[in-house]
């Protein structure tokens, strides 16, 4: 966690003057973190989970998704990281 967060007004893009806005990321407000994930895989079984999710699951799931081992990465498997429920691997 940080130790300081500032909650900027929902819409609000904060940027140097005469600058162009390159990319936004993500804060605390409701959408920046309630999101769609979209896994996509012709190997995989099409369906719908509603369980509730963080974006840490991304990269392991991609690799799980493309028949890699998630713990090959040092975070997954220090933070013990799950991949989407459901997800299987590609066969």
């Amino acid at each position: 966690m940080p130790e300081i967060m500032v909650q900027p007004k929902p819409g609000t893009i904060y940027a140097k003057a005469n600058a162009s806005k390159i990319a936004e990321h993500g804060g605390a407000s409701e959408f920046d973190r309630h999101v769609a994930l979209l896994v996509s895989n012709p190997a995989l079984k099409a369906e719908e989970i509603k369980e509730k999710v963080t974006t840490t699951w991304v990269a392991p799931t991609i690799l799980k998704s493309l028949g890699l081992d998630p713990n090959a990465l040092d975070a997954v498997k220090a933070e013990n990281t799950p991949v989407l429920p459901g997800l299987k691997a590609v066969e």
